[in-house]
């Protein structure tokens, strides 16, 4: 193959930003090696001309990667608050594959030895968007012979997101499991050592969870000696916090006696309200509280007037008391 013609620095760049200011942008030029010479004619190799921006497109955080995704906030909070869950989501293709929040060594994805496909949905990627890293484990995994893991998330690159390759009507049906023994399901009798001092660690380190019936991704855990309701909500931030002021204005942000709404994690581009809980509360006593506290966050969403001066410093101490996740 002949080399691309040669030119010098100033004119290289003269060439690209006349490209880029024509109109000829990256999502329209095409994807080669990035030593070849740029598809937009600008002499220069692909990965130091459109390449660049790709390269940052392919990086670039998304805020709210589950996003378009029937149980959005149960995807979310499978992906930072739960500790131990799975769900079988619906391909495209019509086959599943079973999500969950951790797999053995914190593998990012298995092809299991009865065939059927696993997802870590806790599993860090590089590309800035979990979805994408999550379909690129995906992927691979079903290039996999059953019984092989894949053991590190591949490197960003174009490809698909979960949004491409999952039904995103189909609602997920969450379970919670009290440990990590679902990875020796469709495995063979021997498991090596590695995977089960893997097990009988991971299951040491559980939070007692459960995912409450009435209400869309709330989920009571007992840490320590003290109970908590972490529930993902699905609404945009400004709007929900106007509504949290306006409730903490009338005394209605708790779930019942005992109950105290302690502050928020920042996760995947939504907001998981927390509550401290009564002694002793479990997840059934929270079913009716968190129907009517939906009821009521409900209609606080609906008003339109503006906040009090109380509202406001309401909503300022609510915004002091969030921690971002991820």
């Amino acid at each position: 193959m002949g080399k691309a013609p040669r030119t010098n620095s100033a004119n290289s760049d003269n060439a690209s930003n006349s490209a880029t200011d024509s109109g000829t942008d990256s999502a329209t030029i095409p994807v080669v090696g990035p030593r070849e010479p740029c598809p937009c004619g600008s002499g220069r190799r692909y990965k130091a001309c459109h390449g660049k921006a790709a390269a940052r497109a392919h990086t670039k955080r998304v805020a709210r990667p589950f996003e378009g995704i029937a149980g959005e906030c149960d995807l979310v909070a499978m992906a930072s608050l739960v500790p131990a869950a799975t769900t079988d989501l619906k391909l495209t293709d019509g086959g599943t594959v079973t999500a969950a929040t951790l797999l053995p060594a914190a593998w990012p994805a298995l092809h299991r030895a009865d065939d059927q496909l696993m997802v870590g949905l806790q599993v860090r990627g590089g590309s800035g968007d979990p979805s994408r890293d999550v379909a690129a484990a995906l992927v691979e995994a079903q290039e996999l012979a059953p019984g092989f893991p894949v053991l590190s998330v591949p490197r960003p690159s174009p490809g698909p997101r979960l949004q491409d390759l999952l039904d995103v009507t189909v609602k997920p049906q969450i379970a919670v499991h009290e440990g990590f023994n679902y990875w020796l399901e469709g495995t063979a009798n021997e498991v090596s050592d590695e995977i089960r001092d893997s097990l009988e660690h991971a299951n040491e380190q559980v939070v007692p969870t459960t995912r409450l019936d009435s209400v869309d991704a709330a989920y009571w855990c007992r840490i320590g000696t003290k109970e908590h309701l972490r529930w993902v909500m699905p609404e945009e931030e400004d709007p929900l916090l106007d509504a949290f002021a306006r409730l903490a204005d009338r005394d209605e942000l708790g779930l019942g006696p005992g109950t105290k709404f302690v502050g928020s994690f920042r996760t995947h581009g939504l907001l998981a309200a927390v509550w401290d809980l009564a002694p002793g509360d479990e997840a059934a006593d929270l079913e009716e509280p968190a129907v009517e506290f939906r009821a009521r966050l409900d209609s606080a969403l609906k008003e339109t007037g503006e906040l009090s001066s109380k509202m406001r410093r309401l909503r300022t101490g609510l915004i002091g008391r969030q921690v971002t996740l991820l």
